[in-house]
C-alpha cells in the first residue's frame, strides 16, 4: 500500500516549482550555446555544417543560432515552451545523428591521462539526448512556475 504524504494541492504546487530549474538549466544551456555561435561569428558555425553536407550551411547557421537564443529565452522567462521546444528538438536531432552518433553514447569519452589530467575525446549523443528528454517533459508538463506561459493561462480575457 502506497501512503501520499503530500494532499493533492501540496503535490501539484511542487511539481510546477520542481520544473522551474529544468526550465533555467535547459534555457540558459541552449542561450550559452547560441550566443557562443554569435560571438565567434555564424561563419565558423557555417564551416563546421559544410564540412557535414548540411544544405545552405550560412543560412543553417544562422538559424540554428537564432533559434538556440530565441528559444533559450523562450524557456528561461516560460514563454511559448511548447512551441519553443519544437526547433530546440529538431536542432538536437540533426547534431545527433550529423555529429555526435559516431562517437557513441557518452558525453565524456576519456583517451588519455597526462601529467595535466585527462584528455577527452568528442562527446557522444547523451547530452542530446538530456535535452530532448527535458524539452519533451517541459512541452508535455508546461512550464511551472514563475513562466509567462502560466501568468497567460491565469490573465483575465485570454
Amino acid at each position: 500500500m502506497h501512503i501520499d504524504p503530500l494532499s493533492r494541492t501540496a503535490s501539484a504546487t511542487l511539481h510546477h516549482w520542481a520544473l522551474l530549474p529544468l526550465r533555467l538549466v535547459v534555457g540558459y544551456g541552449f542561450l550559452s550555446h547560441g550566443m557562443a555561435k554569435l560571438t565567434r561569428g555564424p561563419a565558423g558555425f557555417a564551416r563546421l555544417l559544410a564540412q557535414i553536407g548540411v544544405p545552405l550551411p550560412g543560412f543553417s547557421a544562422w538559424m540554428v543560432t537564432l533559434v538556440e537564443i530565441i528559444g533559450g529565452i523562450a524557456l528561461i522567462v516560460g514563454a511559448f515552451v511548447a512551441i519553443a521546444s519544437l526547433p530546440l528538438i529538431a536542432s538536437m536531432l540533426v547534431a545527433m545523428f550529423t555529429v555526435q552518433f559516431r562517437f557513441g553514447f557518452s558525453s565524456v569519452n576519456t583517451v588519455g591521462l597526462t601529467p595535466d589530467g585527462p584528455v577527452f575525446g568528442p562527446p557522444g549523443y547523451e547530452i542530446n539526448l538530456l535535452y530532448i528528454g527535458a524539452l519533451v517533459a517541459l512541452a508535455v508538463a508546461g512550464p511551472g512556475a514563475w513562466s509567462v506561459d502560466r501568468w497567460r493561462r491565469r490573465s483575465p480575457g485570454s
